[in-house]
């Protein structure tokens, strides 16, 4: 009975930024409760490997090409995707860090290019695939947010990072509030520092590795593979009463 909960046969989930790290981990979660899964990334090398991958192992799988800056363009892709297949589940995991900026020398562009990927991007997918959802008033909604937007990180400096996140949460609350009476849930995971190409910097930087190791209650970093099985649960039946939460994925990283 309740492992059925997380059965996801006969739905069909797209994952921005679902190319490569917690990406790719939440399409292969997904996939394997059975849901065809619907690539949506930037960079086509990466976004066909994984493709590729995901049939490799026998699941259904294709790519699309997409920014999610583009509103026009994601408003498209939504359009296209939901007259082949309803999407019924959105993953939200597209984004940028770019950290290391003190707030004094952040430059247009950089505040600008996180905003845009990392709020805009997520909220034109929002909307964009909430609109066929809504039609059909059923859909699932996990956007990835980050602890970031719980704290401020240090010893590196990251303000537009971090304000960015916050955006994430509170965006994800409201379309939450928004469109629970339409039928939709929208929820978010808040991770910690995962290992993933974006964070290789942190373990080149022993000083900033140990002390980031020692503000952490367990200790260690976590896994793409940690994050995708919370998001199976946000996706599946599981969750049904969960709407408009932000689930910290931190390794007690926030206790202190």
């Amino acid at each position: 009975m309740y492992l059925e909960r997380y059965n996801l046969k006969g739905k069909n989930a797209a994952i921005t930024g679902g190319g490569q790290s917690i990406g790719y981990a939440c399409a292969e979660a997904l996939a394997e409760a059975g849901a065809a899964i619907y690539i949506l990334d930037f960079n086509v090398k990466v976004g066909e490997e994984a493709v590729n991958k995901l049939k490799e192992k026998g699941y259904e799988a294709h790519f699309v090409e997409i920014n999610v800056t583009d509103f026009d363009r994601v408003e498209a892709i939504a359009k296209e995707l939901n007259e082949k297949a309803n999407i019924d589940i959105l993953v939200c995991s597209a984004g940028i860090d770019r950290s290391g900026t003190a707030a004094e020398d952040v430059s247009e562009e950089l505040f600008k290019s996180v905003m845009d990927v990392n709020v805009n991007g997520l909220f034109a997918c929002n909307k964009s695939f909430a609109k066929y959802m809504i039609e059909r008033g059923e859909g699932n909604i996990v956007n990835i947010g980050s602890m970031s937007g719980f704290i401020v990180n240090k010893p590196q400096f990251q303000s537009y990072y971090n304000a960015s996140k916050a955006a994430v949460h509170h965006l994800t609350k409201s379309l939450a509030a928004e469109w629970a009476k339409k039928g939709i849930r929208v929820n978010a995971l808040a991770p910690t520092y995962i290992e993933t190409p974006m964070t290789q910097y942190i373990k080149d930087d022993k000083e900033m590795y140990d002390q980031w190791m020692d503000g952490t209650p367990m200790g260690r970093m976590g896994f793409p593979e940690e994050v995708a099985s919370a998001s199976l649960f946000l996706a599946s039946p599981a969750s049904s009463l969960m709407t408009g939460s932000v689930v910290l994925i931190d390794g007690g990283f926030t206790c202190y």
